[in-house]
Formats: C-alpha cells, sequence, structure tokens
C-alpha cells in the first residue's frame, strides 16, 4: 500500500517521517533516501504488530487530507510504498457481481498502475470505507 509520510528536518540534512494514516508510526534517518527506507521499515513492523493483535490498518489517504493540518505545516511530503498485505492474514475466495462499468474502471485504475489487481483495488477500497467508519464513532 502507498502510504503519505510528512518528512520533517531541523537542519536539512536528517529527517523525522510520521505516518498519518498510522497513530504512532513514525521514524527517522540521516538523509531522506534513509528516512524513507526507515519508514517503510517501520509501517510493516507497526502493521505487522496491529495484525498479531487482529486489527487491520488503515487504508492509505491522500495528502490533501493532512496538508492543511498544524501538525503537518511545513512538512516535504512523499510516499512510501509497503508491502503491508503480507499482514492481512488467509485470503478468501469470494464471488461478487459488479456491474461492467465499474470492473472497467477498476481496470483501467490497474492499468494506469494504481493497483495490481482486482482483488487489491477492491480490498483497499473496503479497508478505506472501513477506515471511514471506523472514524466516524
Amino acid at each position: 500500500m502507498r502510504y503519505p509520510v510528512a518528512l520533517h528536518t531541523d537542519d536539512g540534512i536528517k529527517y523525522g517521517a510520521t505516518v498519518p494514516d498510522i497513530p504512532g508510526c513514525f521514524s527517522a534517518g540521516d538523509s531522506i533516501d534513509k528516512c524513507l527506507e526507515m519508514t517503510r521499515q517501520a509501517i510493516e513492523s507497526h502493521v505487522e504488530v496491529l495484525a498479531e493483535d487482529g486489527m487491520i490498518a488503515g487504508a492509505a489517504s491522500r495528502v490533501a487530507d493532512y496538508k492543511d493540518k498544524d501538525e503537518y505545516k511545513g512538512a516535504l511530503w512523499a510516499f512510501v510504498d509497503a508491502n503491508v498485505e503480507k499482514f492481512s492474514g488467509k485470503t478468501e475466495k469470494i464471488n461478487a457481481t459488479i456491474p461492467v462499468i465499474v470492473t472497467t474502471k477498476i481496470d483501467s485504475a490497474i492499468k494506469q498502475g494504481i493497483a495490481k489487481t482486482r482483488s487489491g483495488f477492491l480490498t483497499e477500497a473496503a479497508l478505506e470505507k472501513l477506515s471511514r467508519l471506523t472514524n466516524q464513532d
């Protein structure tokens, strides 16, 4: 999953990162590249712990959802692609009936690199919806 990451620096060399979609997930590094690599590892570790506790991580949001919030003022934004699917548990094959126009749009999104597969696209969409429903409480 491709998560937005807010990067901060005091000296333009060392960076700290916050992953807004995963509360409590942060990292740091001696360069932007090192910070992003450490952040990928932090995301995967954090999601693994959530999975061990029977919880799922929220879906990735857009930078636009966070960029104007006070805690992210002055942040440099980047994306980190983390392999969190491996912590989602056993898969289950389902049979779903979906309008052709929707599958056509999903296939177009896959061709654009937004998702790798139909299953991946639908899983991410479901997680996004579940995350929004959970955050309404």
